[in-house]
C-alpha cells in the first residue's frame, strides 16, 4: 500500500513540474507587450504632467504659504 501510495506521488509530482515548465516556457513572448504598456504609461505621465504641471506648482505654492503664513 505504501509503495502504491508514493509511485502516485511521484507522478502527480512529475506531472505538475511538467504543467509548471510548459507555464513557464509559454510567458517568455510576452515581453514586448509588457514593454509597450511600461512605454505607454510613461508617455501618459509625461503628458498630464506637462498639462496639470503649471496648476500644481500653484496649488502647491498656495498650499505652503497658508501654512507658512507668508
Amino acid at each position: 500500500m505504501r509503495d502504491l501510495f508514493t509511485s502516485a506521488c511521484f507522478r502527480s509530482s512529475a506531472r505538475i513540474r511538467s504543467l509548471w515548465g510548459d507555464t513557464v516556457r509559454n510567458e517568455q513572448g510576452d515581453v514586448p507587450g509588457w514593454v509597450l504598456i511600461t512605454l505607454m504609461t510613461a508617455g501618459l505621465v509625461v503628458i498630464i504632467w506637462a498639462l496639470a504641471g503649471p496648476a500644481l506648482s500653484q496649488l502647491f505654492e498656495q498650499a505652503i504659504s497658508r501654512v507658512s503664513g507668508i
